[in-house]
């Protein structure tokens, strides 16, 4: 059974940024094209792939591990391995250690993966919906308000901004490539990760799609007959004004401050 660990020279303990780390060092090193077509070389390549595409994958990993172990508690002739009642009580303690650490790796990692979709969808949900409900109501805080309260807005609009182009960026580098990362992946010799979208179709969804939250909150105006109203006089405008676009990211850090409290109090 051919240890992928040790292929590309990482711990059985390795997590998927050491093992992708060490994929790229050693595919630009044994990468056919950057060796003349030397048959070794390609060989040493083909296993490489092998244990990259195996061990980046939570779920493969898994059952390659629990495999490895199996294999390793059965082979024969070894003290460890004998009829004797204490060395049987012995493996099986020390195999349900392993078999529970690799469940609680897989689980951990299922749960990394859950909570960067989650850093990625969450903030663009409440873009659009914030998007949506600005366009509809036209809320005139900046207006109504004093001058403490104008430097608040204009705060934690900056501070919105700052943690949405952040949350964005990783985003974009998690799930998006570039024309850039193929050339240089090319180049390199790398095989770059599974990344589902385009750069470019991924900032055409963005700005099409708060496009699309303004016409529908202005539908929604148009249908509803949403507008100022005499409970709250002075707080909704007529029209679209320039104070609207503070909301969206005030709105957005709001949710993920939020977001953050729920899952640490979840996880108390």
């Amino acid at each position: 059974m051919v240890d992928y660990y040790k292929v590309l020279k990482v711990s059985n303990n390795a997590s998927r940024a050491e093992i992708r780390s060490a994929y790229r060092r050693l595919a630009r090193r044994k990468h056919p094209d950057l060796n003349d077509g030397d048959p070794n070389a390609s060989r040493e390549f083909a296993h490489i792939a092998k244990a990259y595409q195996v061990l980046s994958n939570p779920k493969e990993r898994a059952d390659y591990d629990k495999l490895r172990l199996r294999k390793r508690f059965s082979e024969p002739d070894t003290v460890f391995n004998s009829d004797n009642p204490h060395a049987r009580k012995v493996r099986q303690m020390a195999y349900e250690r392993r078999y529970n650490a690799i469940i609680d790796r897989m689980v951990a990692e299922e749960r990394k993966e859950q909570m960067a979709l989650q850093r990625t969808i969450f903030p663009v949900v409440a873009l659009f919906v914030s998007t949506i409900f600005a366009a509809a109501f036209k809320p005139q805080f900046w207006i109504n308000s004093n001058v403490l309260g104008k430097i608040a807005i204009v705060t934690l609009f900056v501070v919105g901004i700052l943690h949405l182009a952040k949350r964005l960026q990783a985003s974009f580098e998690r799930y998006t490539y570039s024309a850039e990362d193929i050339h240089d992946s090319i180049l390199e010799g790398i095989e770059e990760e599974n990344r589902p979208y385009s750069r470019s179709s991924a900032v055409v969804f963005l700005v099409v799609g708060t496009g699309l939250c303004v016409a529908i909150g202005l539908l929604l105006r148009s249908i509803f007959g949403l507008g100022p109203s005499p409970l709250f006089p002075g707080m909704f405008a007529d029209q679209l004004t320039p104070e609207l676009i503070f909301y969206p990211p005030i709105v957005v850090l709001l949710v993920d401050i939020l977001h953050r409290i729920a899952v640490r109090t979840d996880h108390v």
